[in-house]
Formats: structure tokens, C-alpha cells, sequence
């Protein structure tokens, strides 16, 4: 089965080489397809000259919309295996294997890994603790570095055109088609989102989208009182 990597990119110049030097040691990744949502800075640059990996296919998308871009990396994929990434995400070395040995049975539609956030601050150490808390709750997030079988993937069509919870959403539609697997080995992704904040209201603020979405506000709703990140 190929596995296929599908990376949504916006301004990502300080992120995305670490994230391919991490995927150019993982021997079980059949092709690289990288997104971009109209880019400014040195992202293509950096991606296009990039060496250490054979096959990496970059797609002009032109809109910073994650799921829109994740949707569009799927009609370029060769492969039977999706495996979403976010730009500050990195695996490491076995993640691809685990992924093919996984979904060689056909009960299991998708999986995740366990999140690490990077630094030593405490309250890096705080958010690793809290995100697998959250997904006995049903919030499995796309940090997790998710994988879907390609035929189930088309058959839930994807991931809806929303501005916020576009992973959320895909992972519970995707527990009612079959079994949906948690790997334990590490990615580790980036703290960013809480940097250059007071982490006491930054995590309060992410705390109160997730507990709004939780209850049915509407994603398209809550996006416009959502400051990104970059």
C-alpha cells in the first residue's frame, strides 16, 4: 500500500524543512504532496529545492483554508494511504511502518499518534499531558498527524470546507465507518500558537472555542472571532 503525505502550507518558512528532514528519514513515505494556501514568504522556495526526498509535489492552491487544502493534496495523491501533516509537525522514524502494518486490516479506517509539544516550558508539558484527555472526549485534533484509508476517506467524502474543527469533524465521521487507531510513537509539534501570549489566556481562549464548538456553534461562526497564527 503507498502512503501518501499531504501537508497544508501558509508562510512556513521557519517550519517546513525540519518537518521533510523528519519525513526523508521515514523509509515507508511513497510521495510527498505539499499545499499552498498563497504563500509569501520562502515556503515553495524551500520546498522545490529541497533534496532529500524523491517524490514532493507542490500544489499552487492559493487559499489558507487547512481543509480546503487537505481536501484538494487528496485528488493529487497516488497513494491507498492518506496521512494529513500539519507544517510544524514532525514524526519520527517509524511512523510510516506502523501505518502500513495497521492498515493492512480492513476493520481500521484511520489512526493518530501521540503529540508532544516542543520546548520545556511547564505549560508545553501541560498540553502534552492534556491531548490525549481530550481525545477520550471525542476532540482528536490534526497535530496528531492523522492517517485514512483512502477508499473510506472517499466514501465520507473528505473533509468538509470549514474554517475551524476540520480534523474534529473528519474524525467522527470516520468513527462511524470503522475502527480508528491511536499509535503510540511520538510527533512532535510546534507551541507556537501559545507563544508570545500570556499562555493563562491563550490556553483559556482555545479552551472556550473548543467548549462552544463542543455544544454546536458553527465552525464559520466561530472562525470570525479566530485570530491565526501566522
Amino acid at each position: 500500500m503507498k502512503l501518501s503525505v499531504i501537508i497544508p502550507t501558509f508562510n512556513e518558512e521557519l517550519t517546513i524543512k525540519k518537518t521533510l528532514d523528519a519525513l526523508s528519514r521515514l523509509v515507508n513515505v511513497d510521495e510527498i504532496i505539499i499545499v499552498d494556501g498563497g504563500s509569501t514568504d520562502r515556503t515553495i522556495e524551500i520546498a522545490e529545492n529541497y533534496k532529500k526526498v524523491k517524490k514532493i509535489s507542490i500544489v499552487q492552491f492559493g487559499e489558507a483554508n487547512r481543509g480546503k487544502q487537505l481536501h484538494e493534496g487528496t485528488r493529487h495523491a497516488a497513494g491507498e494511504i492518506f496521512w494529513f501533516l500539519h507544517a510544524d509537525t514532525r514524526p519520527v522514524q517509524g511512523c510510516g511502518k506502523q501505518i502500513k502494518q495497521y492498515m493492512r486490516y480492513a476493520e481500521i479506517v484511520g489512526g493518530n499518534f501521540k503529540i508532544v509539544f516542543d520546548g520545556n516550558r511547564r505549560w508545553a508539558r501541560l498540553l502534552t499531558w492534556l491531548y490525549p484527555q481530550l481525545s477520550s472526549i471525542g476532540l482528536v485534533y490534526g497535530d496528531s498527524a492523522m492517517f485514512v484509508r483512502r477508499e473510506t476517506y472517499e466514501k465520507i467524502k473528505g473533509f468538509k470546507p470549514l474554517p475551524l474543527f476540520e480534523d474534529v469533524d473528519l474524525y467522527k465521521r470516520l468513527l462511524k465507518k470503522g475502527e480508528f487507531v491511536h499509535i503510540n510513537l511520538t510527533v512532535t509539534t510546534s507551541s507556537r500558537r501559545f507563544e508570545n501570549h500570556s499562555f493563562v489566556w491563550a490556553f483559556m481562549r482555545w479552551s472556550i472555542f473548543q467548549g462552544l464548538y463542543w455544544v454546536g456553534l458553527p465552525p464559520r461562526l466561530l472562525a470570525k472571532g479566530y485570530k491565526q497564527i501566522r
